[in-house]
């Protein structure tokens, strides 16, 4: 990690990506500074093996060939372990790495941690979200309070028209 978090204001487009360093599923840590030249699609989602984030996750597995024809790279991240992430890739068959940040330092720079009501109780979380990056590594559109049905053929429609 690069030590000090950065954080950006709640509107992010048109903003930097974060210079962050997240481990990842497949043994090699991803640096999103380090993927300029290619589309970047980042998506923050709560938590492993549950209904909503199983969800999302399948249908950007299921568009991967479309978003990889875009040279268009697709992360997952959560606060779940290497471990954990390990598991659901490959349960799941996801084609993309899985991001952890178990310290919030990503979750922190994209402001993603919101207290939800779970059970009748707060909890803080992270509030599902997207956030599409342009070849430049700036920040071109930003979803947040993500509903799952349709969203990443959204996201897909969104590159292709937007950063192709």
């Amino acid at each position: 990690m690069n030590g000090a978090i950065e954080t950006l204001p709640e509107k992010m487009i048109d903003q930097p990506v974060p210079d962050l360093t997240l481990p990842a599923t497949g043994g090699n840590p991803v640096r999103f500074a380090a993927l300029l030249g290619s589309p970047l699609v980042i998506y923050f989602y709560p938590k492993d093996n549950t209904p909503g984030c199983t969800a999302e996750g399948q249908q950007f597995r299921d568009l991967h060939t479309q978003f990889h024809k875009l040279r268009c790279h697709v992360f997952g991240v959560s606060r779940d372990s290497l471990k954990s992430h390990e598991a659901f890739k490959k349960k799941m068959n996801f084609p993309f790495e899985l991001l952890s940040d178990p310290d919030e330092e990503a979750c922190s720079a994209f402001d993603v941690i919101k207290m939800k009501n779970m059970y009748g109780r707060k909890v803080r979380g992270i509030e599902r979200s997207t956030f599409a990056v342009d070849p430049r590594g700036v920040i071109r559109a930003e979803w947040r309070g993500v509903k799952v049905p349709g969203h990443a053929q959204e996201v897909l429609e969104f590159i292709k028209n937007q950063l192709k």
